[in-house]
């Protein structure tokens, strides 16, 4: 075979042909100092696809043993399933895992058994999450979006015992809730009727206090304070307005960088500076320690976000309890409270940030 030159072929087209035709290697190296030799290599190597190996006949052995012991191991694999338990519902389904600073969907077969829900991989014979029946207080079926496509997503939320809520999704979300309904009533563990999942946004459920109800939330830039060597710096993550406080979650490290109580705000301002001489910013004032002190934000719907602040959060009305009224943060129209932030102004329409995110994922086109 005569060498053949080709300058305009790629990476691409190299490792097509090493992984195509293959690539046979046969070298004699001596490595010499001063003119004495001192090592001497000789290199015979062949290097190719697995198709193209087993095509001329090499490595057909290996390949055959491989095969056959992962055959074997996978076969002997322990079975997910414990003494005397039994199958309502196999289903295809997936579980949102929070894990340090990794979240995922993980997917595999959600199990309805007698005695629990869990979701097993079966190709790692691994249980990836899973709830014994009697620990459940609450179903609901939420609205979610996928991480990739800008489409809405049936998701079964779980309220379980501790107020922790269990995301999960499946191949048909609705016949998942009924079963486990009808399982639970059969085993006289019949959900609390008086209990709500509540929606939480982001990772609220990790801090959230007792009782503790989120108002508004969004992601937003937060100008986190210096540490060691590191100046101040922007940190993306998500601002929440509860009613006892105003705390600000860095996704990054899963914690809650800063909270103001709501009786310590003063107020908040917004002005044009820091990250560039076209964009907003947000000051919010609070007193602590008897000194007067300032955090900033920045990012989307700020205007909306300094209403809020000025309007709700430092008391024009006393409570934030749900007969409670409030003037509209736009025109002043006085409403419940209740009202205002989960269905918006009917005199202007204006609404919260929160409702106005939520709006925005649902019409987002598919």
């Amino acid at each position: 075979m005569e060498p053949q030159r080709n300058t305009n072929a790629t990476l691409v087209d190299l490792l097509d042909r090493v992984l195509d035709k293959g690539l046979v290697i046969h070298a004699d190296l001596i490595v010499s100092v001063a003119g004495i030799p001192l090592i001497g290599v000789n290199l015979r190597a062949a290097l190719a696809g697995m198709e193209t190996m087993l095509k001329y006949g090499i490595m057909q052995a290996w390949d055959e043993r491989t095969r056959a012991w992962e055959t074997e191991n996978r076969s002997k694999k322990k079975s997910a399933m414990m003494k005397d338990e039994e199958i309502t519902l196999k289903m295809l389904g997936a579980y949102h895992s929070s894990e340090g600073i990794y979240t995922a969907w993980r997917y595999g077969y959600l199990y309805l058994t007698n005695e629990r829900l869990f979701l097993y991989h079966g190709d790692f014979g691994e249980v990836l999450f899973e709830t014994p029946l009697v620990k459940i207080q609450g179903l609901a079926i939420r609205n979610g979006e996928y991480f990739t496509e800008k489409k809405v997503r049936e998701e079964l939320c779980l309220l379980l015992e501790g107020n922790k809520v269990c995301r999960l999704t499946a191949l048909n979300v609705h016949q998942l809730k009924e079963a486990l309904e009808k399982r639970m009533e059969e085993a006289g563990l019949a959900l609390q009727q008086d209990t709500e999942v509540p929606f939480v946004e982001g990772n609220a459920a990790e801090f959230l206090a007792d009782g503790e109800q989120v108002i508004c939330t969004g992601k937003i830039w937060y100008l986190m304070a210096k540490e060691g060597i590191t100046d101040d710096t922007w940190r993306p993550g998500h601002l929440y307005l509860t009613d006892k406080r105003v705390c600000w979650y860095y996704d990054l490290s899963r914690r809650v960088a800063i909270e103001i109580p709501v009786s310590r705000i003063i107020g908040s301002v917004m002005e044009t500076r820091a990250r560039s001489s076209k964009e907003k910013v947000m000051d919010i004032l609070y007193a602590s320690n008897g000194m007067r002190k300032v955090t900033t934000f920045s990012g989307p719907l700020l205007e909306e976000w300094n209403q809020i602040v000025n309007k709700i959060i430092t008391g024009r009305g006393e409570t934030l309890a749900g007969e409670e009224t409030e003037s509209c943060p736009q025109c002043g129209k006085t409403t419940l409270i209740k009202d205002l932030l989960e269905k918006g102004c009917t005199g202007c329409g204006w609404i919260s940030p929160a409702k106005k995110e939520r709006v925005r994922k649902i019409e987002a086109p598919a």
